[in-house]
């Protein structure tokens, strides 16, 4: 990549990045700020979120967004920072967050429609019961009009059964036993891939994640009242999916020697 200095032009597409040195205490409200504001806002006008990483000391943002021109960032840009929402929250973040560095950036291929860098992102999610057979849903902040099924994106190294404990119990305080897999879903626009477990409430008690959930709870659905909570078309077509579930393989196993680490068999909907 190349840097492209700021004010330079347009190009068709380009990149954005930003550094924020932060006070760990201020992570969840920096949080929070990102997914009911910033994100929305950039989504909404045609931006896209390439990454967004925060180091292992929780002192340091790295943030990076693609947009189509530089009118168009500065379009976004101008939204985000004249809103009285976005002014009081940085207001009362004081010098909670500071940004340290902004650049921007091109790609190095001579002609961009030539090719693409293909990415693909893998998320799970979960259809959890408990004893009196509700299911777990969870309201995110970014995604304010509906109810989910908890989950989020596998991190390097994980495998997917992984990914689905620790993302259930971050979002909601619960640990689960897993009953297999119900579906895969894949987003053609986004380039992400969902696959989602079926499983059953094992321990702990239901909260909030700070910063990332507004809501979360267990409540009866059935056909005829999913789309009271389920608002959006595809979590309620992979909730509809696991409630009659009929489980696939799934294996995760490490190469050269080969080497099982779990596997789930193929079983009809249990009882």
């Amino acid at each position: 990549m190349w840097k492209l200095k700021e004010g330079e032009g347009e190009m068709k597409l380009f990149f954005k990045r930003n550094t924020y040195i932060i006070k760990p205490e201020g992570l969840n409200d920096i949080n929070k700020l990102f997914h009911t504001h910033v994100y929305p806002i950039h989504i909404k006008h045609g931006a896209k979120l390439i990454g967004r990483w925060v180091n292992g000391t929780n002192d340091e943002i790295l943030v990076i967004w693609k947009y189509s021109s530089m009118e168009h960032y500065e379009r976004i840009n101008s939204l985000i920072e004249n809103s009285e929402e976005y002014q009081s929250a940085m207001k009362e973040l004081g010098e909670s967050c500071t940004e340290t560095g902004k650049d921007f950036l091109s790609s190095t291929a001579p002609y961009p429609s030539a090719y693409h860098q293909h990415k693909h992102l893998l998320s799970v999610s979960g259809y959890i019961t408990n004893k009196d057979g509700e299911v777990l849903l969870v309201r995110n902040f970014h995604r304010s009009n509906t109810m989910e099924m908890p989950g989020g994106q596998v991190e390097e190294g994980e495998t997917l059964e992984e990914a689905i404990h620790r993302e259930v119990f971050e979002e909601t305080g619960i640990k689960v036993n897993l009953h297999g897999i119900t579906g895969i879903y894949q987003n053609v626009t986004s380039g992400v891939t969902c696959v989602v477990f079926r499983g059953e409430y094992q321990s702990g008690d239901v909260r909030i994640a700070e910063g990332e959930t507004s809501e979360v709870f267990f409540v009866k659905i059935t056909k005829e009242n999913i789309e009271q909570f389920i608002t959006r078309e595809q979590f309620r077509n992979r909730t509809l999916d696991a409630m009659d579930a009929n489980y696939i393989p799934y294996e995760a196993f490490k190469a050269r020697p080969y080497e099982l680490v779990s596997r789930f068999e193929v079983k009809k909907d249990y009882s």
